[in-house]
């Protein structure tokens, strides 16, 4: 008879302060998360990872998996960020972005009072929310619109001035004049011609990561490319700007190339330095959100859609990283996918790794 000796097992179980659980800073943070509630056990409440109330003391916290456990061990829904469903300000973006959907479908623009009628709100209301989905106005949201349209209509090449002008809304060349210039970079008519007659002073240059060509106009840097050869750098970069007047070997602005290498390859000395953004207004409400992403950090495309206002739109937001020509200035290396993978980039996925363990180190 063989006998079988008892073997007892132990185990220790090492609970980790909350502080060290990665949705505790998620919630510090307030990012949005659909992965996690948490409770406050002193309420008796639990609350979106975004919610606005005042962060809770971490011994009085809870976290759940989704709402319904937490309503199963009896606590209540927030109000102020309604975990249940839609928070107050999800409601919000997606009132604003149907009311910018209708505001490009049309051809004339609704006035205010329409828009917030169609809405279910007042006119203050309306206008306060509006801003504050997007950072600006209805009223400078129509004319960035109209500007967008306009500058489409000049690419067509079939088009003139004027036929562009009235196609895409403007009412008199007074109007389109105010603003087109600066919004361009340049007068209508020289948009039209490939930037004929405007000076732009560029430099080409060596750095870690191949040839770089910087750019600048009177307005501010226009461009920053790489490649791997001066000579396809030089292509790209005469391609884009085929009318203007092309100023290069300028040895007092060849300090500015220097600035950019420097920065390209130590990030986070910073560079601060005026842009000449040439997008349409979609496009310039992404790059500016990039612009705040910190040294070091990356958002998704998702994220970035989000905090624009136009939660749907992500797609629309990889094509305006792709439209990006400064390169750097506008860090559209640190969007990556969801899952937190590295996706396409202008100047290939190679350099926007690199890019990014640079700012690593």
């Amino acid at each position: 008879m063989v006998v079988t000796p008892s073997i007892k097992y132990s185990a220790t179980f090492v609970i980790l302060p909350i502080e060290k659980d990665p949705r505790w800073a998620t919630m510090q943070a307030r990012k949005q998360s659909g992965s996690f509630v948490y409770a406050v056990k002193t309420t008796g409440v639990y609350n979106r990872s975004d919610c606005c109330s005042p962060i809770p003391k971490p011994k009085n916290v809870i976290f759940f998996d989704s709402a319904p456990l937490a309503e199963a061990q009896g606590y209540r829904p927030c109000l102020r960020c309604r975990p249940r469903g839609m928070s107050v300000r999800q409601e919000h973006i997606a009132t604003i972005h149907a009311a910018c959907t209708m505001l490009q479908m049309t051809d004339v623009a609704p006035s205010l009072k329409e828009l917030a009628e169609q809405s279910g709100m007042s006119v203050f209301h309306f206008h306060r929310i509006f801003k504050s989905v997007l950072g600006i106005t209805p009223k400078a949201f129509i004319k960035a619109n109209r500007m967008e349209k306009f500058r489409e209509n000049l690419g067509l090449g079939d088009l003139s001035v004027t036929a562009a002008m009235y196609d895409a809304g403007f009412r008199s060349s007074s109007r389109l004049y105010e603003s087109a210039t600066g919004a361009l970079g340049m007068t209508p008519s020289r948009f039209k011609a490939g930037g004929s007659g405007v000076k732009i002073m560029f430099a080409v240059g060596e750095c870690s990561l191949g040839s770089i060509l910087v750019a600048r106009s009177d307005r501010g840097i226009c461009a920053i490319l790489f490649a791997d050869t001066p000579e396809r750098v030089l292509l790209d970069f005469q391609a884009r700007f085929s009318g203007a007047d092309l100023i290069g070997k300028d040895l007092a602005y060849e300090v500015l190339i220097a600035q950019v290498i420097a920065f390209v390859d130590a990030p986070k000395i910073g560079l601060d330095l005026p842009l000449d953004l040439q997008g349409t207004s979609f496009q310039e409400r992404v790059w500016q959100a990039l612009r705040k992403i910190p040294v070091g950090s990356t958002a998704s495309y998702a994220e970035i859609a989000a905090k624009i206002g136009a939660p749907r739109s992500y797609r629309a937001v990889a094509q305006a990283c792709g439209a990006n020509t400064i390169a750097v200035a506008i860090p559209c290396h640190r969007v990556v996918r969801s899952d937190g993978g590295l996706s396409g980039y202008r100047w290939g996925i190679d350099r926007k790794r690199r890019l990014l363990e640079k700012e690593d180190e």
